[in-house]
């Protein structure tokens, strides 16, 4: 792909982004996951507090259990998405829980090996096809593991209805502010992009002009991800979501005038860099200020072609209602294909299998850790494979440390309902911020509830000893049968993004507003994507002598011709750039 030419006055061609270290967060980095820490503080110790009082303390431990598990899949998504992930979490987990229980009580390991490596098969091949799914066929291969690695005595439905229930109840909690705040995070969402367009404008004619402008650009794929399943023409839209689709549209048309200000390349007056909270109030009332409180919207500058824009954007808040009725799609999601689908649901099924060979030599009986481990561990879709196992194994260590360390003084039934619940909270802060944290606040509680079990041997330094092993497996597997997994997957994606970068440059100049939003959103949509792919890829070890190709480089050419395209639509440039 050639570069496009920067031919704004007063500003040096850029070559690449020098300020760029890492993916950029949506979320600001130190806010804390407040009600996600209540919740799995509540959902961790309401079982447990219910087991002491009605006696039935391994059930409510198998329920601590779906909770956990619940826990670790509570995100800050729209509540719809919540309610999917949440429940597909239960039902996989429940039956696999029932699968690997009938595996155990048939007395044969011939019978709970070949369920594991069964499970292992379906997970692995559900396992790419997106988060729920993926999320699915995890916890289905977790439930077998806990199945048949824990004997549990009574009924047969008991405890994978236990286990049920415990996600259900997360489910529960995570999705109750749906009643009285039921489009709160699409608000939030998109409030966000009208607070980064003002960011933008601030910073524009400065050096951390492009740096203000991607993050609005991510604060707009992100709103414009948690509002797709609102953008449906307005038969099919739900009730109540009329103002809010018509806040997003707006915003996506001020992200195209504000990209364009910003390629301007100048400074602009204080006034015009408050547009778009002002515009956020008049959308959305009583989020940003009280309608009273609001002062009025100050006119847009007009003597450039970004400023004309966002005088026309300002004209279109203040007069009638606009007509959504066509959708604005996200672009499709690729998923590996078949060959890479195949090769990962054998090495899977193979570290699963090893993993449980390995854990009968070991530890027979009760040798769930080492296939559970793998199962937490191999998941490329989630990120980088490498960080990933070893953030497994130090949280781990420090979460025995820590679990040895609490439990000599938690001696009380309640003080370790108190135990279990802090960590519980641990681990829910943990989710959204560091997987190592997350594996802390687990292990911890994993360990309390393996004792509620029955399982009262002095294992600490053998789990640790177990995730090493377990994770020393996957990454051993794995990069000697598919060391360019990642390389693979950055190449696929930065194509297709550089690909989309082009399909805006060459149909844009003659598309209509929808169509060539459309080109817009798409192409930004693979731009972003195509950065976190090649930052997993670059966290992954290297193959000796074989250095991964510049696809910052490709990626960040794409981007600045997307910006230049802009530039020259909202200017009215009959030529299309090259």
């Amino acid at each position: 792909m050639t570069q496009a030419a920067d031919t704004r006055p007063g500003r040096p061609r850029r070559t690449s982004l020098r300020w760029w270290p890492r993916p950029l967060p949506v979320r600001v980095p130190g806010q804390l996951p407040l009600a996600a820490a209540a919740r799995g503080a509540v959902a961790l110790a309401l079982p447990l507090l219910v087991g002491l009082a009605t006696g039935w303390v391994v059930l409510s431990a198998i329920a601590a259990i779906g909770a956990l598990w619940g826990v670790s899949q509570d995100g800050s998504d729209p509540y719809r998405v919540r309610v999917r992930r949440l429940g597909w979490t239960g039902v996989s987990s429940a039956l696999g829980l029932l699968a690997g229980e009938l595996a155990l009580r048939s007395g044969e390991p011939a019978a709970v090996a070949g369920c594991l490596v069964a499970a292992a098969l379906v997970a692995g091949g559900v396992g790419l096809r997106g988060r729920i799914a993926s999320v699915s066929g995890m916890h289905l291969l977790l439930g077998v593991t806990i199945g048949s690695g824990i004997p549990v005595p009574g009924p047969w439905w008991q405890p994978p209805l236990a286990l049920f229930a415990g996600v259900v109840l997360v489910l529960v909690l995570s999705a109750a502010p749906w009643l009285w705040r039921r489009h709160h995070v699409e608000r939030a969402a998109v409030l966000t992009v009208y607070r980064r367009a003002g960011e933008a404008l601030a910073a524009a004619g400065t050096d951390t002009a492009e740096e203000a402008r991607l993050r609005m650009t991510l604060a707009l794929n992100h709103a414009h991800e948690v509002m797709a399943p609102h953008l449906a023409p307005r038969r099919r839209r739900q009730a109540g979501t009329g103002d809010l689709v018509r806040a997003f549209h707006h915003a996506v048309r001020l992200g195209e005038a504000v990209t364009a200000l910003v390629w301007e390349g100048r400074a602009l007056p204080p006034g015009l860099t408050r547009v778009p909270r002002h515009l956020a109030g008049r959308l959305l009332p009583g989020h940003l200020a009280a309608p009273e409180d609001r002062p009025a919207l100050p006119a847009p500058v007009t003597d450039s072609p970004g400023g004309r824009a966002l005088a026309d954007l300002v004209s279109a808040v203040d007069g009638a209602p606009d007509g959504f009725d066509l959708e604005l799609r996200l672009p499709a999601h690729e998923g590996p294909g078949r060959a890479a689908r195949v090769r990962y649901v054998l090495l899977l099924a193979g570290c699963v299998l090893a993993a449980q060979v390995l854990a009968e030599v070991l530890h027979r009986p009760r040798g769930y850790w080492l296939p559970m481990t793998v199962a937490f561990v191999y998941k490329p879709d989630f990120g980088p494979l490498f960080p990933r196992a070893l953030h497994r194994c130090l949280g781990t260590i420090v979460g025995v440390a820590a679990i040895g360390a609490v439990s000599t003084a938690a001696t009380g039934a309640y003080a370790v309902v108190g135990v279990v619940a802090v960590f519980g909270a641990l681990m829910a802060v943990g989710v959204r911020h560091h997987y190592a944290l997350a594996t802390l606040g687990l292990t911890a509680v994993v360990f309390v509830l393996l004792d509620l079990l029955g399982d009262h041997r002095p294992l600490y330094g053998t789990r640790v000893v177990d995730t090493a092993l377990a994770s020393a497996l996957v990454l051993v597997a794995h990069f000697a049968v598919w060391p360019d997994s990642a390389a693979h997957r950055a190449e696929a994606q930065t194509e297709a993004a550089v690909a989309a970068a082009r399909r805006y440059r060459d149909a844009a100049p003659e598309a209509g507003p929808v169509q060539r939003q459309s080109l817009r959103r798409a192409a930004y949509h693979r731009l972003a994507e195509a950065r976190r792919t090649v930052a997993h890829a670059r966290r992954e070890p290297a193959r000796r002598g074989r250095p991964l190709p510049d696809w910052e480089s490709a990626i960040t050419a794409a981007e600045q011709l997307c910006d230049q395209v802009t530039g020259h639509v909202v200017a009215g440039a009959a030529r299309p750039v090259r």
